[in-house]
């Protein structure tokens, strides 16, 4: 099974079953060293930047993003 779709699976769960889903994850990386979340903040920016370079996304001016924010919690 790939990420993508364990990721579709998960998203089909109940929103409890998410969230208890959401905070296992999330502790399971409490056990990383600090060494360990340096490099997957790396390959997380690596993989924003190639996303950016190659036009799969665009970006937008902060007071673009936060407008858009705002007018989501309006």
């Amino acid at each position: 099974m790939t990420i993508e779709e364990l990721k579709r699976e998960a998203l089909q769960l109940d929103p409890s079953m998410r969230a208890s889903l959401a905070r296992d994850l999330l502790e399971s990386l409490d056990d990383l060293t600090e060494a360990e979340v340096e490099q997957l903040w790396l390959e997380e920016a690596e993989r924003r930047h190639h996303e950016i370079a190659s036009g799969v996304v665009e970006t937008v001016s902060m007071e673009e993003a936060l407008s858009k924010a705002r007018a989501r919690l309006r």
